[in-house]
């Protein structure tokens, strides 16, 4: 039954991704690039700290830590195990769905 259901979700895959590909490109598209096209605009990208770029992944991993802490504190391995599961799905529910992710911060 496993089988059965990844070789129907892959065959779907498959199939949407090679009918997308294959459209055909009308008379009125054109393959050579434009003046514009190959114009570039630079911009300068904001220097982003460590904690700015992996925030997500280090709060996650932090609750993670935190669950398994409190669990090997209370009991065993498997209380450890439990409180890590239990920390990482509340740090993850958390992170992607409860905090606000773009304040808008005044600069004066």
């Amino acid at each position: 039954m496993k089988r059965v259901l990844i070789i129907a979700i892959l065959s779907i895959f498959l199939f949407t991704g090679l009918g997308i590909s294959l459209e055909q490109i009308g008379v009125t598209t054109s393959i050579v690039p434009t003046a514009s096209a190959q114009t570039t605009v630079r911009r300068r990208r904001h220097k982003r700290s460590f904690w700015q770029k992996h925030r997500d992944k280090l709060t996650v991993a932090a609750g993670t830590a935190i669950g398994a802490g409190i669990g090997a504190g209370v009991g065993s391995k498997k209380a450890a195990a439990i409180g890590a599961g239990v920390g990482a799905g509340s740090s993850a529910l958390y992170t992607y769905k409860l905090r606000k992710r773009h304040r808008r911060h005044r600069r004066y």
